[in-house]
């Protein structure tokens, strides 16, 4: 009886500390507050996502934009690189 009850006792306090780090993460994610809003929203939705469908797939959704923002930053990055690259002649004139 008593295990049970801790294990209730236990996913109410993941659900409300999850909950509790989405809404500040979202509070922080307000422009001109400053702070790591995004990464808490995350962490929040991570600790969500142990008990909740909803939550496992909207941190699917972050994962996954994120990912492609990485490789959109990757491959400008890459691409600016190579057009700015100077080329250079190390070579001595020959006059």
């Amino acid at each position: 009886m008593i295990i049970k009850t801790l294990k209730i006792a236990k996913r109410w306090i993941m659900i409300v500390f999850g909950f509790t780090l989405l809404l500040i993460g979202i509070l922080l994610a307000i422009p001109g507050v400053p702070g790591p809003g995004v990464l808490i929203v995350w962490a929040g939705l991570a600790i969500l996502a142990v008990e909740f469908i909803w939550a496992r797939k909207l941190l699917k959704k972050f994962k996954d934009q994120g990912i492609r923002l990485k490789d959109l930053i990757i491959g400008q990055k890459n691409k600016c690189a190579k057009q700015t690259k100077p080329t250079t002649n190390l070579e001595p004139d020959p006059d």
